[in-house]
């Protein structure tokens, strides 16, 4: 066993010896884990999906409830710790203690084993509750002053590396994977302008599933929540050209949604565009020494379709693009009747943004980390990293007006979480001493007064 006492000794200074021990009590290396506590009071969330859970435990033998147990596991994502095993030594960071309502000098927090078996023990009734009381949550942050609500659909890759349940070779893809869903929502104000767009919730499906696959059922359970809380306020499903389909338009028809989607081209498509493109063309100015004028040129023109497998026609915006003298025209079919056609692929265009919180998610949260055998443990683990980003988010709320009002996660967790402190219990207190060349006090002392202040709000 190493001697903690032991000097090290480093390079002289000034003459001076520069000695290092390690006997500075308690000190932790990620005191901003005290204010994603306060963001999980604001919000409620930890607390909403511990209820959702069934405890199949006996009760003699429970050391850590299920509270305790989400708590630490998905504030240690959002600390960048993604892995139960490295919960084998956080457990004992007073900091980590602290947010998880442990005093420092009491008992260590789960370890990776009882982590593990948590994660397996979960049913599919157990994760369907869990993602609604996460969606409640997040629909719970919306203002309520909107106008319009934007559900953004999109799929991604998650790389598999072992013999996990239901990981397919994917051939778009070129690897054995999933393709989980993304659902984000967005919340367009009074004034016109848009709240942040927030993770909703995320499905897990095989490797090898179609584009709608689980789709629907992810859809109308959102737009249900969504709806006890708006009422008849507008909700848009925007998706790209994957989601463009009749399945996708007759459930939108359905539920009373409207649509912005990507749309496939084909012949038909082309033919019925030609005027548009010609227009770009004929604007695309040409001479003897090759393309001149403009670089770009765009054209949006609108008409009529109906596809084999629709019931009846509709709306299709095109915009017709030539860049660098390749002519690239694109298609949406949409449910907007009034909207000018530049309008509605610019509003199209804005699902781009779901790209940007989704690469968010999986590289500043590793959101891909889906390395169970079992896939529902899989889809529990997706769910325990879209709460993180839920938490993240809430912190990034409070942030407005700072220096760190665009920050993103990683941007946040390095400024504002990973801040050192040595923490010291009393009979009376639990001292949490930052350090006093910390140059970020400013931000910290205001995001600590915001969420303490709308914590007691709430």
């Amino acid at each position: 066993m190493t001697d903690s006492t032991q000097a090290l000794l480093f390079p002289s200074l000034a003459g001076k010896e520069v000695v290092g021990k390690f006997d500075g009590g308690d000190i932790t290396s990620d005191a901003g884990l005290l204010l994603l506590q306060m963001a999980d009071e604001k919000i409620g969330m930890i607390g909403r999906m511990a209820s959702a859970l069934t405890d199949r435990r006996q009760p003699g033998k429970v050391a850590y409830s299920l509270a305790s147990l989400l708590t630490e596991r998905v504030f240690a994502i959002a600390c960048g710790y993604e892995d139960a095993n490295d919960l084998n030594y956080l457990r004992s960071d007073p900091g980590l203690k602290l947010a998880c309502d442990r005093l420092p000098g009491g008992g260590d927090l789960a370890g990776q084993s009882t982590l593990s078996r948590f994660e397996n023990r979960v049913t599919r009734k157990d994760l369907l509750r869990l993602a609604t009381k996460l969606a409640e949550a997040v629909v719970a942050q919306l203002p309520s002053d909107a106008v319009r609500i934007v559900l953004d659909v999109d799929a991604s890759e998650d790389p598999c590396h072992g013999q996990q349940e239901f990981e397919f070779f994917n051939r778009y893809y070129d690897s054995h994977c999933y393709l989980p869903l993304y659902l984000h929502v967005t919340a367009v104000r009074k004034n016109g302008g848009a709240d942040r767009q927030r993770l909703l919730s995320v499905l897990l499906r095989p490797g090898k599933a179609s584009a709608t696959q689980g789709l629907f059922g992810l859809l109308r359970r959102a737009i249900e929540s969504l709806r006890v809380r708006f009422g008849a306020t507008p909700i848009v499903l925007r998706a790209d050209g994957g989601f463009g389909q009749a399945a996708t338009v007759r459930f939108c028809d359905k539920m009373g949604v409207g649509f912005v989607l990507g749309l496939p081209g084909n012949r038909r498509l082309h033919a019925l565009s030609t005027p548009v493109q010609m227009d770009a063309c004929l604007k695309y100015t040409f001479d003897k020494n090759g393309w001149a004028g403009e670089r770009v040129c765009r054209e949006w023109g609108e008409f009529q379709y109906k596809a084999a497998t629709w019931e009846k026609k509709r709306r299709v915006v095109v915009k017709a693009e030539i860049t660098q003298g390749e002519l690239n025209p694109r298609f949406v079919v949409t449910s907007f009747a009034e909207e000018a056609p530049e309008l509605v692929y610019a509003f199209y265009c804005e699902r781009g943004d779901q790209e940007n919180r989704i690469k968010e998610s999986k590289l500043d949260l590793a959101a891909g980390r889906t390395s169970c055998h079992r896939f529902l443990a899989n889809q529990f683990r997706v769910l325990l990293h879209a709460a993180a980003a839920v938490l993240m988010a809430a912190v990034q709320d409070a942030l407005a007006g700072t220096k760190y009002c665009q920050a993103q996660i990683a941007t946040v967790r390095l400024r504002l979480f990973k801040v050192a402190a040595r923490i010291k219990e009393t009979c009376r207190k639990v001292w949490v001493q930052l350090p006093s060349s910390y140059p970020d006090q400013d931000v910290w002392r205001a995001l600590h007064d915001r969420l303490r202040r709308l914590a007691t709000v709430t």
